[in-house]
């Protein structure tokens, strides 16, 4: 068995969870992982590679990516996102305008900080893993390509918005840094990957849909990728 299967990750599982899934499921023999962590709130696109198409993993990875996220401002938090522990609590003190032309005013090349929760490595360890053993490593910036952000909706202290972006832009980040730049601080309470590359989530299998139509049923095979 060779190709790739999109599957459609719900919140609250790790990216793991769904290779050990398969794995477990379907008795797999064949080289199995899966290209770009998604993180246990997030939910969407998330491409495993099967047999060979284990060697198009870091190609799926450099792939464009689009996803929709919900950004609250006045709350800091550790991870970055409200999985994490909070830090601090602000007063949210910004119209509707400052919050447009600050979102706005990520778009193109930008500079990030990744979250110091990450799987980002330091000396071969992850910062995650860094992290719970009390080891802080204060990450190095790195430049990421911001193609679009476009905000959905406001209704404070939150803001929904959508954002098209390179390979290795953390959106976590991206929240952290609005919040930030508004002077009351923000955090990613939810995030969803809608595409990778063409893949769209719309065409993905939740992980019923794949116990419920077989592997075999869902995977597209290797020569039938657009990452050859």
């Amino acid at each position: 068995m060779n190709g790739i299967v999109i599957v459609n990750k719900p919140r609250g599982i790790t990216s793991y969870d769904v290779i050990r899934f398969l794995k477990r499921t379907f008795r797999l023999r064949e080289k199995i992982g899966h290209a770009g962590t998604l993180d246990p709130l997030a939910s969407g696109v998330l491409i495993v590679c099967i047999g060979r198409a284990t060697g198009l993993s870091s190609g799926f990875m450099k792939m464009e990516k689009e996803y929709e996220a919900r950004l609250l401002l006045g709350v800091t938090t550790d991870t970055d996102d409200t999985d994490g522990t909070v830090l601090e609590e602000r007063p949210v003190d910004v119209g509707e305008a400052d919050i447009r032309k600050v979102v706005n005013g990520f778009t193109g090349e930008i500079e990030q900080v990744p979250p110091v929760v990450s799987a980002i490595k330091h000396k071969g360890s992850p910062l995650y893993k860094l992290h719970r053993k009390g080891v802080a490593v204060a990450p190095i910036p790195r430049k990421v390509f911001i193609k679009k952000i476009e905000i959905l909706n406001i209704d404070m202290p939150y803001v929904d918005f959508r954002v098209t972006c390179s390979k290795g832009t953390y959106i976590r980040a991206l929240c952290r840094d609005i919040g930030n730049q508004l002077g009351c601080g923000g955090t990613q309470t939810e995030l969803k990957r809608i595409r990778v590359g063409d893949y769209r989530v719309e065409e993905s299998f939740t992980l019923q849909d794949i116990e419920k139509k077989g592997i075999e049923g869902c995977i597209i095979p290797v020569w039938k990728t657009n990452c050859r």
